[in-house]
């Protein structure tokens, strides 16, 4: 069974590819930018990237992208797939899930799917813990992260873990179906990740509270205001507020959820501190 990785230059679908070598299992790096002429072009947003890539292919490791995604699931059926493995967010479980952009693209790919006759399982993780890496320039630079919401909860995963619990998917069709949510082991404030990088780092890392506002004007340049304010909101709403964790990861791979501090080792080179 020849398997289709999308979003080729993410963290997941990289580290996916490379367990599914491991495992001598045929498959196919896509993405819309291919960087190595072993990856082949698909574009989520472009249907006409869709029947080359989906030549052949049984199973699809799928990212979130709406605005091609009817297309996508017509060309995954004239095409044979017959599993599609979803990375979607945990965002699609909250009460604003219908108005929140950031949840309603990936909930619109989820109902999408589910309303196909293609076999669909739905992968929600929450934070990621490589959503710290925006920080590396800001330490690099020696200024202190600046922080909206400092005490905000989450529980992030590693991104290996996302990839191993696809892997045991798309290797074992047969645990496939229905949504999972994806966390990481422990419940922790950006403060709290933040002593912990220093600690992996040998020195303590500097933030400065800031207001919403000043947050949305330092990133206005690369997230628009919409998903700017989404991502206030659910920080606000988890000032405080421990967040929830499961055993999913554990269950699908038999080891449990990597902790914020091993993502922080395996990556400390990447910190270039002055």
């Amino acid at each position: 069974m020849s398997i289709l990785v999308t979003g080729g230059r993410g963290a997941v679908a990289r580290s996916l590819a490379t367990l599914l070598a491991g495992r001598g299992l045929p498959h196919r790096l896509a993405s819309r930018e291919p960087d190595t002429p072993e990856v082949v072009r698909c574009d989520l947003a472009d249907p006409t990237t869709f029947p080359g890539a989906l030549a052949g292919i049984r199973a699809v490791f799928l990212y979130a992208e709406a605005a091609g995604i009817e297309a996508f699931v017509e060309e995954a059926g004239a095409a044979g797939v017959e599993h599609v493995v979803l990375l979607s967010s945990s965002a699609v479980i909250t009460e604003d899930a219908t108005v929140n952009p950031l949840a309603a693209a990936h909930l619109a790919v989820e109902e999408a799917l589910s309303a196909s006759a293609l076999h669909t399982t739905l992968l929600r993780p929450g934070a990621f813990a490589g959503n710290a890496r925006p920080w590396f320039s800001s330490l690099a630079s020696g200024r202190p992260v600046r922080l909206p919401h400092p005490e905000a909860h989450s529980a992030p995963i590693h991104e290996a873990d996302i990839a191993e619990t696809a892997l045991a998917l798309l290797a074992d069709p047969g645990l496939g179906g229905g949504a999972h949510t994806l966390t990481g082991p422990q419940s922790l404030t950006f403060v709290t990740q933040l002593a912990i990088l220093g600690s992996v780092l040998g020195r303590p890392l500097p933030y400065e509270s800031v207001t919403p506002e000043q947050w949305k004007a330092d990133v206005a340049e690369y997230l628009p205001a919409p998903y700017a304010d989404a991502l206030l909101g659910h920080w606000a709403a988890a000032e405080g507020l421990p967040a929830a964790t499961t055993d999913t990861v554990e269950w699908f791979t038999g080891h449990p959820a990597r902790s914020f501090e091993t993502w922080a080792e395996e990556n400390a080179d990447d910190f270039h501190l002055p």
